[in-house]
């Protein structure tokens, strides 16, 4: 299938630069076959699922991962540079993008933050150890560990995505708006950003109308934002992200399943992840360690029975996604949809609720 079939046209207004206030105040569009489009808010979902469904939640916590440092180097000129933290290698080794990464070489030291917002910490430094093929460089890191941790804590910003932070810096209301309210395993680079509309007294009244909820762990990576480029998207291949389905979590999902629960699958890292772990059988196993599956159209699913997503990027892995899901036509029409009535889009904007078309 060719990439061009995945465009759409999106005015530049309508992509969100802030989240809804409250989160769970946005605009939520219901996809189903063979019925009109539903405009409802995110607060509706209470009413828009059955009891003894399941809401299927990404807990991973995004980290600080941007950083803004120096370049020195011996007989060159201090050089400032940007740094995004992509994939950690161990203790004190990450690689990342870096901005302008091509001024950079192997034994270039760069140094981060001043003394005064250091502390007791330290300087905080890195040598650049290498440049990969991808374009990211290998930063080993003056501290390890958990001492690491702090400083990039400390030290570092939100990595908001290239569309926001292309118009505005991140500042500090993204530190709270840039991750979910049940955030708890530290390790994304990016938000999984369907989750970022639930507030504590929405998933109150989600389990008071009877509706579950359990929890995995994909670290979001920045390969998320990552164009295709391939014209044949079958060429495409895809970034790989780190995830856990617990042993436990996922006898509660078969059990569920089993008596007549639907798996609602909130946000694409989700569903990736429980498709991952998903055998032919449509039995959802443990699962430890790195994904790369790649879902276009044509895909049969096997662990997810409803999607709730945001609006995604046109030509992107993650439109591929839905409209595998639901169908190519029938996602065309709702983006139309959502364009033509003022939905938000992206990280930040509206979501839609999917249901599966069984057509094909």
């Amino acid at each position: 299938m060719r990439l061009d079939a995945f465009d759409f046209d999106l005015p530049e207004e309508r992509i969100a630069l802030r989240p809804a206030r409250p989160r769970d105040a946005a605009r939520l569009l219901v996809v189903a076959p063979e019925r009109p489009f539903e405009d409802r808010t995110v607060a509706d979902l209470p009413s828009l699922l059955r009891a003894g469904d399941v809401l299927v939640f990404n807990d991973t916590k995004v980290i600080p991962a941007q950083l803004a440092g120096r370049r020195h180097r011996e007989g060159a000129p201090t050089l400032e540079i940007g740094v995004t933290l992509a994939d950690r290698l161990d203790e004190a080794t990450w690689l990342a993008f870096a901005k302008p990464g091509r001024r950079l070489a192997p034994g270039d030291v760069l140094r981060f933050g001043h003394d005064s917002n250091l502390c007791l910490l330290g300087a905080l430094e890195a040598r650049v150890e290498a440049k990969e093929a991808d374009g990211r460089v290998r930063l080993a890191f003056n501290l390890a560990g958990a001492i690491l941790d702090e400083a990039v804590a400390l030290l570092g910003a939100p990595p908001l995505p290239p569309y926001i932070a292309a118009r505005r810096p991140a500042d500090a209301d993204d530190r709270t708006d840039y991750q979910t309210v049940y955030a708890r395993e530290a390790g994304a680079v990016a938000a999984p950003t369907a989750g970022l509309h639930f507030t504590p007294a929405l998933l109150a009244r989600l389990a008071q109308a009877g509706i579950g909820t359990e929890f995995l762990t994909l670290h979001v990576g920045p390969g998320t934002f990552l164009p295709v480029k391939a014209d044949d998207v079958r060429e495409h291949r895809m970034h790989s992200e780190t995830g856990v389905i617990r042993p436990e979590a996922a006898a509660r999902l078969n059990a569920a399943r089993a008596a007549g629960g639907r798996l609602v699958a909130v946000g694409t890292t989700s569903l990736r992840l429980l498709e991952s772990a998903a055998g032919t059988d449509r039995v959802i196993r443990p699962f430890s360690g790195a994904t790369d599956i790649f879902i276009t159209p044509g895909y049969r699913f096997r662990a997810v029975d409803l999607l709730m997503t945001n609006f995604h990027l046109p030509r992107s892995t993650l439109f591929m996604l839905v409209a595998a899901f639901s169908g190519l036509a029938r996602m065309q029409a709702a983006y139309a949809h959502a364009v033509a009535d003022g939905y938000r889009f992206y990280s930040y904007g509206d979501a839609c609720l999917l249901h599966p078309d069984h057509s094909a």
